[in-house]
């Protein structure tokens, strides 16, 4: 079972008296229903001239919903989804939906806040015990090294709450995963574990099958005779996510393949090697 945490909304809105002193004033988030994945920054119309432009122009905080990935060391990277709270066989939990045009956002979360669904920080699952808020949100506060150590297992869901480009809480929640989907089309590499497949953004982890036609896991893409094609021309040898790193990354154009991914999550779940003429 994976671990799914997700933050509440809030937001910060900056207002500057007449004096000039700074004053902050918490937006609050609602009743549990549905929840924007984000939330608008207020900016003073006019900022007194004794004030810095700097102190009127400060960023107020943001907030995103949704599946995040690992990005780099200390960086994840999230795509906003729409968030409604709801109560199933007692348990909170949000469901999530995709916003279409919603913009991934990337966030250094190497000083955040960062609190779990499970009982305890160190935990790979829940081992069927919960520690959630009145909102639905993990609350046992654990560090950024917990989070780094979460999302190395791959993608979960989270309420991020961010400011520019640096995440300030994160906080984990339970939520439903969606229906995976297979279709064949292209794909390409973008790192060493991202790829673009007919123009979706999907990661990939350890776990993600590969399977190919060729005779060896090592081989070139389509190199030698299809030995391993099935009669549809689908890849059946197993290899390991590793290969597939390895082959995609000496690939300069998009190649065939069979995907079973997750739009939802943006999960490469399952990718098959395709030999047309097999």
């Amino acid at each position: 079972m994976r671990l799914l945490a997700l933050t509440a909304s809030a937001c910060l809105c900056a207002a500057l008296s007449a004096t000039g002193a700074a004053s902050a004033a918490a937006v609050p988030a609602g009743a549990p229903g549905t929840v924007p994945a984000a939330a608008p920054a207020t900016v003073p119309a006019t900022v007194p001239a004794d004030v810095p432009a700097a102190a009127g122009a400060s960023a107020a905080a943001k907030v995103a919903y949704g599946f995040a990935w690992s990005d780099g060391k200390g960086v994840l990277r999230v795509t906003p989804a729409k968030a409604t709270l709801v109560k199933e066989h007692g348990i909170l939990r949000y469901k999530l939906k995709a916003v279409a045009g919603a913009k991934e956002v990337r966030l250094n979360y190497t000083k955040s806040a960062y609190s779990r669904v499970t009982v305890a920080c160190d935990l790979v699952e829940t081992e069927g015990r919960v520690a959630l808020d009145a909102k639905g949100l993990g609350r046992t506060k654990c560090t950024p090294a917990d989070l780094a150590f979460t999302l190395q297992r791959g993608p979960a869901p989270f309420k991020v709450e961010y400011s520019g480009a640096k995440a300030v809480k994160v906080s984990e929640f339970l939520t439903d995963w969606g229906n995976p989907r297979s279709a064949f089309g292209t794909i390409k590499r973008v790192n060493d574990t991202t790829v673009s497949f007919k123009g979706i953004k999907l990661g990939y982890t350890h776990a993600t099958g590969f399977y190919r036609v060729t005779a060896k896991c090592s081989s070139g893409w389509l190199t030698g005779k299809p030995v391993n094609a099935s009669r549809d021309g689908l890849g059946q040898k197993p290899c390991t996510a590793a290969d597939f790193t390895k082959v995609l990354k000496a690939q300069k154009h998009p190649v065939l393949v069979k995907a079973d991914y997750n739009p939802l999550s943006g999960e490469l779940i399952e990718v098959w090697e395709v030999y047309g003429d097999a």
